[in-house]
């Protein structure tokens, strides 16, 4: 199989590959039109991976024989049309990774919303019940670096709609459909049904011996669940009724088959509260049961999982205002997934270093779900230059506290003050650990 594999994309996904790569003898080189994060450039040079950034040479990436792409690289970008008129096979890291996974087994989660929450709920599950097992993806290392320098039994894999995209072979033992919302992706032609068949490729290897946990009560899920031919267990999870296989809640009550035992628990034992967070414990918990982890231990790790900090984490409510620090979306991506899941009007806190974004992949939701942008960094030119016609109120701040104030002047009860800076944190702040724990004592200040 090895030959000349050209990684796009230098980021943790890319570099993880690269090295994965390298492992298994392929002839590596890494191309990324932006500057490399020091910790990866160290890397690549310390592997002597030959590297470019700040550029993408043609002849070389079109040398390839095949191309991992990063999952944040649009079909629309040239260097990708290049590529693909020239036939050369696209894959995406998760898929490399699964090529040399040898017998280990996998847990994918994708979903609109959610899929964070579960996937770490997951995989503190599985910890805890005595798994031999890492947390992978979206969250945590990249799949492909787990498997090349520390592998392990189980891989509980966050996976975006983006990664499923270049999937060949890839095939989940479990896979967990959270939800599917959003019909304003810029990334599949603005057509609704290109991103909902995008979520389905999680299923589309797998056989009758995998499962499938899936949310009934979610419309767009169970509206085209029919037209997809799926050859695997199916376990839905409701609140709406009961199930004899899956996962139910009923009165307050949480009921689970899907393994070997029946479990249940009442809801008010869920450490984390909300409607939405009952049915990533249900998807949690019916994966883990799956697997073979015992109900106490299921139990055990629903009563003490701890929402992840600075990740979509709830900080306070502050007169009908909710804070919520993400200050771990440091780019454009992570901040669309949080847009994505709010459900009230949003006054966003934005900025930091500009690593290249583009803002117009949240340009959409911005303009459907935000009614107040406050900038939070040393330079915001380029923040007011993306929305200034979508927002009518914007403003520069140059520290957390400001930024906290004026989100809060901005909002009445029953909107959302959501810090996610699709930026570095370094102009302001040390890291994005320091930026949330400035944001939180800010909110507590008030």
């Amino acid at each position: 199989m090895p030959g000349r594999i050209v990684i796009l994309g230098g980021g943790e996904s890319g570099t993880g590959a690269a090295l994965l790569a390298q492992q298994q003898g392929y002839d590596v080189f890494l191309s990324d039109g932006a500057l490399l994060k020091s910790e990866h450039r160290d890397e690549l040079k310390q592997r002597g991976i030959s590297f470019e950034e700040g550029i993408h040479t043609e002849e070389a990436i079109l040398s390839a024989d095949e191309v991992m792409k990063s999952p944040g690289i649009p079909e629309k970008s040239d260097m990708v049309k290049k590529i693909r008129a020239k036939g050369i096979p696209v894959i995406s890291e998760i898929e490399l990774a699964y090529r040399y996974k040898g017998n280990s087994k996998i847990v994918g989660i994708t979903g609109s919303n959610g899929k964070t929450t579960t996937t770490a709920m997951t995989y503190h599950i599985c910890k805890l019940g005595g798994l031999d097992c890492a947390l992978v993806g979206n969250i945590g290392y990249s799949f492909a670096r787990q498997v090349a320098t520390d592998p392990k039994q189980w891989y509980i894999a966050e996976i975006s709609s983006f990664q499923l995209d270049d999937i060949k072979t890839f095939r989940p033992d479990v896979a967990i459909l959270t939800n599917i919302t959003e019909d304003h992706l810029d990334r599949y032609d603005y057509k609704f049904e290109n991103y909902i068949n995008s979520k389905f490729r999680i299923v589309m290897n797998q056989t009758e011996e995998d499962y499938f946990i899936y949310c009934e009560d979610d419309p767009v899920t169970k509206q085209y669940i029919s037209r997809y031919s799926i050859h695997t267990n199916p376990l839905p999870f409701t609140m709406q009724h009961e199930l004899n296989k899956g996962g139910f809640i009923k009165n307050g009550q949480m009921s689970i088959v899907a393994g070997s035992e029946k479990l249940q628990m009442s809801i008010y034992d869920f450490a984390l509260k909300g409607i939405h967070n009952q049915y990533n414990t249900m998807a949690a918990g019916i994966a883990a049961s799956t697997i073979g982890i015992r109900k106490q231990k299921i139990r055990e790790a629903i009563q003490s999982f701890e929402a992840l900090e600075h990740r979509m984490e709830y900080v306070l409510t502050v007169r009908g205002v909710e804070f919520i620090n993400d200050s771990k979306a440091t780019n454009v991506n992570s901040t669309w997934y949080a847009l994505e899941s709010m459900t009230k009007p949003v006054v966003l806190i934005l900025g930091g270093v500009d690593k290249g974004n583009d803002y117009s992949l949240i340009r959409e939701l911005v303009k459907e779900k935000v009614k107040a942008i406050v900038c939070m960094g040393t330079d915001n030119r380029k923040i007011h230059e993306a929305f200034h016609d979508d927002v009518p109120l914007m403003v520069n701040t140059a520290s957390a506290q400001e930024a906290v104030k004026a989100a809060f002047h901005f909002s009445k009860k029953g909107d959302v003050v959501l810090l996610s800076p699709a930026c570095a944190s370094f102009d302001l702040f040390k890291n994005y650990e320091d930026r949330g724990k400035q944001f939180k004592e800010a909110v507590k200040d008030l």
